[in-house]
């Protein structure tokens, strides 16, 4: 999908159901350029400030993302950008101004059904301390990631059964071990060496011999 401008019309087909109306005001108050574009690993969205060259605030969102990781990432670039409003670049990208941006623009979207219960509970928890990406958090990110659309037999390294075994992109081969708080030991069955792996790592479950 190629990156491009976004209508607002065109926006409310990625959001919760009744969720537009509290996202419209900050496009009637902020000239915003939003863009819908193709998936990217390292990132769910982006915000660039104002220039000369482009005198208006710029946010991109990741077309693949389900609506209420959509949701949750437009109101953390959106905390961006009414953080730059008032302190411009004198602070840091994601310290106690941003997450106090955050909190404000997050709060009024709890406790209208806009997210499922279990996202809901989990976005309450994160809230306290909000992080650079929702991908930090495994409970916040295990929630998004249950309504995600995913190809058949992938799943998260967490959701895998001890013993079973999985691939990566690379084609390599690992056999899950144990779990360890956050992350997980896995053996590798072509060098037999274990390595610690990402709970939270999408990956794609395999049967082996």
């Amino acid at each position: 999908m190629k990156k491009k401008e976004t209508s607002l019309n065109f926006l409310e087909k990625f959001l919760p159901p009744g969720s537009f109306e509290q996202i419209e005001p900050f496009f009637q108050t902020h000239v915003i350029h939003l863009t819908i574009t193709h998936e990217r690993k390292s990132v769910l969205g982006d915000y660039r400030n104002p220039v000369p060259d482009n005198p208006f605030h710029r946010i991109s969102i990741n077309c693949n993302l389900n609506r209420y990781s959509f949701l949750v990432t437009l109101l953390h670039e959106l905390a961006h950008l009414l953080t730059y409003n008032i302190h411009k670049h004198k602070v840091s990208p994601h310290g106690d101004e941003w997450k106090s941006q955050f909190r404000q623009v997050l709060i009024p979207f709890i406790g209208k059904k806009y997210f499922p219960p279990d996202v809901e509970k989990a976005l309450i928890a994160y809230i306290n301390n909000p992080a650079a990406s929702t991908c930090t958090d495994p409970k916040l990110f295990k929630a998004l990631y249950r309504y995600d659309e995913r190809k058949p037999g992938f799943k998260l390294v967490d959701d895998l059964e001890v013993n079973e075994c999985f691939e990566l992109e690379d084609g390599q081969i690992f056999q899950k071990i144990e779990k360890i708080r956050t992350r997980t030991r896995c053996r590798n069955l072509a060098n037999k060496r274990y390595y610690f792996v990402q709970g939270i790592m999408e990956v794609k479950a395999v049967k082996v011999g």
